[in-house]
């Protein structure tokens, strides 16, 4: 009965594959070794061996053919990647929630680099800037609006587009009645939403410009937060005049808050979150190159090097595999140099005698004397 040979028996089979083809493949190199030393000096010169290095060319080939032999067979037998969406255990899934400031203060003007962008907007950029760097088929995301109090928007979603229409400019502020920003009423909802999460599951992103942020109140985060990132947007420096204050970003209290809250704090008015920060707080795993190399990025390795390898080796070999030079060669001065290296004098005939070395001396032509 014969069994199927599965992705996880890939390694094993083309190691296998990998010895026996360098066992053959020594033995035809240990003949061809027998029959160059028959005509070495045919093939070196004189002294009938190759340059040093070119003695290597037979290992050389083994190892070339095991490696070529390893890729092709792994890659035959492993299973292509796919990258579609593939279901996650529950202990797999993380969460990221979002309270994102929709005060009536986010929509001056102030923000970005040139300071042309309105706190909004740019609160929008930052968000996707995270978005694109946090494993998205690992994570559910939900949105909680906050201003004068705080409105669940979206709870664990994974749709793109439902996101994108939130970050558009959605008006959610007039889903609140007037007032003053009441971002604790924003983390107060987003630690309902998290509490029957697995616990270290999720993380908290609070995007706001800091215009009103109460001195007491801070709610406390359930196990199931892991950490918690504070985003400011909006000119720390220079504020804009509305509702009869100055709206600026507050970054003092802000990085009080985030202190509060065992979490990170960042100026994202003009600079995206750095990746090291996601790094911190889990978003984006901290892994080594290695760690994400698989058995197929090995396979390819192996075919493409012991290929490239094979295929270079006889143009080495007959470049630079031996210094010997077969044939007749001039010097600069016009003598013929012969098979064992000596100089024999040559000198251009003279017009009406006979060349030397042409049959005859270099007499007139007809035989007078």
């Amino acid at each position: 009965m014969v069994t199927a040979v599965t992705s996880d028996d890939a390694p094993a089979v083309a190691a296998i594959v990998a010895a026996a083809v360098a066992l053959l493949w020594t033995m035809a190199e240990i003949l061809h070794a027998a029959r160059v030393r028959a005509i070495g000096q045919l093939a070196f010169g004189p002294g009938g061996k190759p340059e040093p290095w070119a003695r290597l060319a037979p290992g050389l080939r083994t190892l070339a053919a095991a490696a070529a032999a390893f890729g092709l067979t792994a890659l035959v037998l492993v299973e292509p990647i796919s990258h579609g969406g593939k279901a996650l255990g529950a202990d797999k899934i993380r969460h990221l929630l979002v309270v994102l400031d929709v005060s009536p203060s986010m929509r001056l003007v102030d923000a970005g680099p040139n300071g042309t962008q309105s706190r909004r907007a740019r609160a929008a950029t930052l968000v996707r800037s995270v978005l694109a760097r946090v494993p998205v088929d690992q994570y559910r995301v939900s949105v909680v609006a906050v201003a004068s109090g705080a409105l669940p928007v979206v709870e664990d979603t994974r749709d793109a587009d439902v996101l994108a229409n939130i970050l558009d400019d959605l008006p959610l502020s007039f889903a609140f009645p007037a007032g003053k920003t009441d971002l604790f009423a924003g983390l107060a909802a987003a630690a309902r939403i998290a509490r029957p999460w697995r616990p270290g599951s999720a993380t908290v992103l609070v995007v706001t410009d800091g215009d009103t942020v109460p001195a007491t109140g801070l709610p406390k985060m359930p196990e199931s937060v892991s950490g918690v990132l504070l985003v400011g947007v909006g000119d720390p420096a220079a504020g804009k005049f509305i509702d009869g204050h100055m709206s600026r970003q507050d970054v003092a209290t802000l990085r009080q808050v985030a202190l509060r809250a065992g979490g990170i704090y960042h100026d994202g008015n003009t600079k995206q979150v750095p990746t090291d920060a996601l790094t911190t707080l889990g978003m984006v795993p901290r892994e080594r190159l290695l760690d994400r190399l698989a058995l197929r990025d090995y396979a390819i390795a192996a075919t493409v090097a012991g290929t490239a390898l094979l295929a270079l080796l006889p143009l080495l070999l007959a470049v630079a595999g031996s210094r010997w030079q077969p044939g007749v060669r001039r010097s600069r001065v016009g003598a013929i140099l012969g098979e064992d290296g000596r100089t024999e004098r040559w000198s251009p005939p003279t017009p009406g005698r006979r060349p030397v070395g042409a049959g005859g001396s270099n007499l007139p032509l007809g035989g007078a004397r």
